[in-house]
């Protein structure tokens, strides 16, 4: 084995010696050795480009993401135990896709002996191939490969060349083809006229005097000019409107600012907006069940535009989603009647609400402890009882304000479900958690605490547009240690209160 891997880095050095080649695997016999997150990769990489590909799984252990993806695709077939030597038989191509290296380096060497071609998920020294990242635009595909040196850099071409090269490319194929059928004479003479017909494509253009960045900047610096100049003119030619900004209840701009703030941190971060927002409102004096209202009703919008967007792109796992949405409801709306009845007693419940919010403050800090700890762990057993979870999360959520994601979403990945899948699940479904959570309180209660419900709503819907922009360049890590810190320190100041008013 030394002696190969020796071997190998003296290839390395005269540079990337693979040889790119494109196959048809509904011609070819593939055996996909593993059922857990790396095999459904592999295997949603195979069938993406090869939806007709001739494969065989076999694996002690499936997610249920595989067998969902298997619906559309009858072909294959799934073996449901350890690998046996017998796999191998008629097979051309071997994908082994487990956490354990000893059996792969074992199928390797029977591999070896029997002439079949191998692939080995991240151990680049026992593959006979590389199965790059692919761009596909219609007709045309484009394979990446870094020679096994990078993935991740393999990964962020392939995202590059998919935004730049348009749709379209599949509709130039088409007509330089029909072109091409039209096409009389040799060889010489086709070249020449597809040549005539190509030439605008590879034309110099004329360069754009101001680029799309600018002309962004542009746009939105003009945008903030007119509402500052109709907000300037309404101030002073307006009786009324003036009027109505001096009396307003002074309170709503820190929920105004409250809202945009967390809103950017959860666009940062993928959640926290619910445990801040409610610990902000009790920090305010809001009782429980109306800071919980506000969070709600301020979330209603943006989730049902992520769960779209989710739906949109296949990120919903439909079985997972029916599972947590009847029971998350359902929760939510025992939670919000329970703390809509007990509105009276707020200044006991506050605290136990701040109690819950100093743990969730906890978690917040340990998953940014974990987050990249996580990313190596092997797939643990999947996560089997969805509705309690969802029943659970729905009701902690509508008493404390928020929740659902950190309890749900966590729940599912650390319960062995497909992470893209888990996300969009959740995604879609609070926005139904969120809409009948809201619709019970706003029937129940009698002040709502409107000036931090509206507050919450407008800052945070100035801040998601932004937050979209900004959230890939701030560190995800720092900002939950941020805000687990500021969640802590906010809950402590109620109990601590709290406990100071008893001891009185």
């Amino acid at each position: 084995m030394n002696q190969t891997l020796a071997q190998d880095s003296e290839k390395e050095k005269a540079g990337n010696q693979l040889f790119p080649i494109f196959l048809k695997l509904q011609n070819f016999n593939t055996l996909l050795v593993g059922g857990g997150n790396v095999g459904l990769e592999k295997l949603e990489a195979m069938l993406n480009n090869s939806p007709d590909a001739n494969i065989t799984v076999v694996a002690d252990r499936y997610l249920d993401e595989v067998f969902t993806l298997l619906e559309k695709h009858p072909q294959v077939k799934t073996i449901h135990r350890q690998f046996q030597v017998s796999d191998l038989e008629g097979k051309e191509l071997v994908i082994l896709a487990t956490d354990n290296y000893e059996l792969h380096q074992q199928i390797q060497q029977l591999c070896k002996v029997n002439g079949i071609l191998v692939n080995v998920a991240d151990t680049p020294h026992l593959c006979d191939f590389y199965l790059g990242s692919i761009v596909k635009k219609g007709n045309l595909k484009i394979a990446i490969s870094t020679n096994g040196k990078s993935p991740t850099v393999a990964k962020r071409l392939k995202q590059v060349l998919n935004e730049s090269l348009p749709d379209e490319l599949d509709q130039t194929l088409d007509n330089i083809n029909k072109i091409r059928n039209t096409l009389t004479g040799d060889f010489a003479y086709k070249v020449k006229k597809l040549n005539e017909v190509t030439a605008s494509l590879v034309d110099e253009q004329p360069k754009q005097k101001i680029s799309p960045k600018a002309l962004g900047w542009i746009i939105w610096i003009t945008v903030l000019f007119f509402v500052g100049i109709t907000f300037f003119a309404l101030w002073n030619q307006d009786p009324a409107f003036k009027n109505y900004l001096l009396t307003l209840n002074p309170y709503f701009y820190y929920f105004l600012i409250a809202g945009f703030i967390f809103a950017m941190i959860d666009g940062a971060i993928g959640m926290s907006y619910g445990v801040t927002s409610t610990t902000f409102s009790l920090s305010m004096g809001i009782p429980p069940a109306s800071a919980s209202t506000a969070v709600h009703i301020s979330e209603i919008l943006s989730n049902g535009i992520a769960g779209w967007m989710h739906f949109k792109m296949g990120n919903v796992n439909k079985k997972l989603f029916k599972m947590l949405v009847i029971p998350g409801i359902i929760g939510a709306v025992i939670g919000a009647f329970l703390l809509s009845s007990l509105e009276h007693y707020s200044h006991y419940t506050k605290p136990l609400i701040s109690i819950y919010t100093f743990v969730l403050g906890v978690i917040i800090i340990r998953k940014a402890i974990i987050a990249n700890r996580r990313k190596n762990e092997p797939a643990k057993k999947k996560i089997t009882k969805v509705a309690p979870l969802g029943f659970t999360g729905g009701f902690v959520d509508a008493v404390g304000g928020g929740g659902w994601g950190t309890i749900v979403l966590s729940t599912l990945i650390a319960g062995g479900r497909h992470a893209r899948y888990s996300l969009g699940s959740v995604k879609l479904s609070r926005f139904f958690v969120a809409l009948m959570s809201s619709l019970t309180f706003v029937t129940m209660l009698n002040d709502l605490h409107w000036y931090a419900v509206s507050g919450l709503v407008l800052g945070s819907a100035i801040a998601s547009p932004i937050a979209a922009k900004v959230s890939n360049k701030i560190s995800a890590k720092t900002i939950m240690f941020a805000v687990g810190i500021i969640v802590i320190l906010a809950s402590s100041k109620n109990i601590i209160g709290f406990i100071m008013k008893f001891l009185a």
